[in-house]
């Protein structure tokens, strides 16, 4: 097969990596791409949002199979417009994706379909903003109603957090169209967990579950980030709460969508808190996460182009979807100052050093002309680890992260800490 991988991060990178470990593979491609999914396949220069060329370079070259990682691309139609010209995307189309591009679709999805989740209300000046986060009391949460790359979530614990979140998100309009609305939510306690489940719109895999961390700084403090960090699986992972949030979550999302006439292919990704009234969705997002993905790549025993080919074509019942017993570490390199400003272009050194207990994925990375990995984002790499146990994975990963250097370099070392 001839596979065209759309996207340019740590979750492209874990997933070229699982790409390339098939079988069914002839020539990989990838769209940007970065200096890590060099290695594996062939990066080309256009951008994920690119859909119109992204489709010509698809049909000019006979590619098999598409698989988007990113949702921008997803939220701008891209399966919408592969499917128009007879090719292959692993994907929800643009008005399935709707459950992650629009908050306030997804919270009406989800009471119409009694789907459990959080109270909420969708506002969208700032007068009333105030008026609604008022109601809700202390602590409440402020999302901003579209994408906002993993950073349009607030959660404010003060009167002066609740009046910046909205002035950032309605007034100063830092996340663009996506602060047309805002989002205000009840705030829940418990334990989070990101739940993953292939679908070909009917039959439903295994599920895998994953922790991830949002904050820049240990012991969650800071604002949030696209993660910097993820276990699997969470200690509370069990076959009855795996059932039950198939059963109250899953497939009534899947069952809701058949009822909007939208059947929903490809990766659902239900953020969750685990409360003690049992769980209920934080969010949905319509594709693979990061840094989950990098953890939860490593634990899969099947064979990735099988199952997207399998989603696409309404048989995923006929591949057996298998998750491995073992335990997985992942912690995120990133540059200091993200996720606000930071300097790049620092020679990164140390990677000849990691063991193969670890996989390194990369992110915000370049390689330079003379064979040296300099970086170029926020999120600069990924270590990530297999072991019989989470201490035994961390264990792992720490000792192999502290080999890699780069000026102005950041890691939390909390990660699956007292797990």
């Amino acid at each position: 097969m001839r596979v065209l991988l759309v996207g340019s991060g740590g979750r492209e990178h874990a997933l070229a990596w699982k790409i390339d470990q098939s079988p069914l593979l002839e020539e990989l491609f990838i769209a940007p791409g970065n200096a890590g999914t060099a290695s594996v396949g062939t990066n080309l220069s256009i951008q994920d949002s690119d859909i119109n060329g992204l489709s010509e370079y698809a049909t000019s070259k006979n590619i098999d199979l598409t698989i988007v990682g990113p949702e921008v691309p997803l939220a701008a139609g891209l399966v919408d417009k592969f499917s128009a010209v007879g090719l292959k995307a692993f994907g929800p189309n643009r008005r399935a994706a709707q459950l992650e591009w629009s908050k306030t679709f997804a919270k009406t999805f989800m009471k119409d379909n009694d789907i459990p989740t959080s109270d909420s209300l969708t506002v969208n000046t700032r007068d009333e903003a105030v008026r609604a986060a008022d109601a809700f009391g202390l602590p409440v949460v402020l999302k901003a109603d579209g994408l906002a790359a993993g950073k349009g979530v607030y959660i404010c614990e003060s009167v002066k957090e609740v009046r910046t979140a909205i002035d950032d998100i309605v007034v100063k309009r830092i996340f663009g169209k996506s602060g047309d609305s805002l989002v205000i939510e009840e705030y829940l306690t418990g334990s989070e967990l990101s739940v993953f489940a292939f679908s070909d719109g009917k039959t439903i895999s295994p599920l895998v579950a994953a922790c991830d961390y949002k904050r820049i700084r240990n012991y969650d403090k800071g604002p949030n980030t696209g993660g910097m960090g993820a276990y699997s699986p969470a200690p509370f992972w069990n076959p009855s709460l795996e059932d039950q949030i198939g059963k109250e979550v899953v497939e009534k999302t899947l069952l809701g969508m058949q009822r909007i006439h939208n059947e929903y292919s490809g990766v659902l990704f239900v953020g969750l808190m685990v409360t003690e009234s049992g769980p209920k969705v934080l969010e949905f997002n319509c594709r693979l996460g990061d840094p989950e993905t990098q953890t939860i790549m490593p634990l899969l025993e099947a064979d990735i182009l099988e199952m997207s080919m399998a989603c696409i074509d309404g048989d995923l019942e006929s591949v057996e979807v298998k998750w491995s017993e073992e335990s997985c570490v992942t912690v995120v390199l990133a540059s200091e100052g993200y996720p606000a400003t930071y300097d790049t272009g620092f020679p990164i050194t140390g990677l000849e050093n990691v063991s193969d207990k670890s996989t390194v994925f990369h992110a915000g990375t370049t390689l330079s002309t003379n064979g040296t990995f300099n970086t170029s984002g926020g999120r600069v790499l990924s270590v990530s680890s297999k072991g019989r146990n989470l201490n035994e994975a961390k264990m792992n990963t720490y000792g192999n992260i502290k080999k890699i250097e780069f000026k102005n370099s950041y890691f939390r070392d909390d990660i699956a800490l007292g797990i």
